[in-house]
């Protein structure tokens, strides 16, 4: 790259990139594997906003807001996020039921009762007969 002295730094000529270049970019930094200063900085993409207007104009995903890019994550990061919540909720479940367990043994209560019947019967139409139980 041809460089002029101007007001004392060097000044890097503006580059042109293929349709096929920006639309790879693109794809990487919305499957999550770059974001897109990892992209600028890999590719060696001179401007500070090149990437993010490629987004813009080619992208799947919105990136038109300033907003929607401060909280945007990459698909990746979000489906790890999402796993992570999903674990963590799986284990407080098994420590409630363990809990409602000793509580049952302790004190002998039936905290488990099924209330499904009584409760489609309180939405059934007035009129309307009860199905027969089948066990």
């Amino acid at each position: 790259m041809q460089g002029t002295s101007k007001g004392g730094f060097l000044r890097k000529s503006q580059k042109d990139y293929s349709l096929a270049f920006k639309l790879s970019v693109v794809d990487q930094v919305e499957k999550g594997r770059l974001t897109y200063k990892q992209a600028q900085v890999k590719y060696g993409i001179q401007g500070r906003s090149t990437v993010l207007v490629w987004l813009r104009k080619h992208g799947q995903l919105d990136w038109k807001s300033k907003q929607a890019m401060k909280d945007k994550q990459p698909p990746r990061s979000k489906f790890q996020e999402l796993e992570a919540r999903i674990k963590r909720l799986e284990q407080e479940k098994m420590i409630l039921n363990r809990a409602i367990d000793i509580a049952d043994e302790q004190f002998g209560t039936n905290i488990r009762k099924k209330y499904l019947p009584l409760s489609q019967a309180a939405f059934r139409p007035k009129g309307q007969v009860e199905p027969p139980e089948s066990n």
